[in-house]
């Protein structure tokens, strides 16, 4: 494990989407076109340092990998009970 002070460490994370067609019309349609993170990060250890653990922290980040990687995703679905198709 890492040893390394930290005083403060933020992270924002901000998402381009956009959604159009209609629900009603079954044209609805929506997508991510970038996804963007800030890291604030405040500490008195070095920088290289500093920028070990964020890498480290990247890499463990299972959203980022997610992002990333575009896992498959399976979705089932139950209708008062009962599974049913809605592919």
């Amino acid at each position: 494990m890492k040893e390394v002070g930290i005083c403060s460490a933020k992270v924002h994370v901000e998402m381009d989407y956009y959604l159009k067609g209609s629900v009603a019309d079954n044209t609805v349609k929506n997508g991510v076109t970038e996804i963007r993170s800030f890291f604030d990060v405040e500490s008195e250890q070095q920088e290289e340092d500093l920028i070990e653990v964020i890498r480290l922290a990247k890499k463990g980040c299972f959203a980022e990998n997610l992002v990333k990687t575009g896992v498959p995703l399976k979705s089932v679905c139950t209708l008062n009970g009962p599974k049913v198709n809605i592919d």
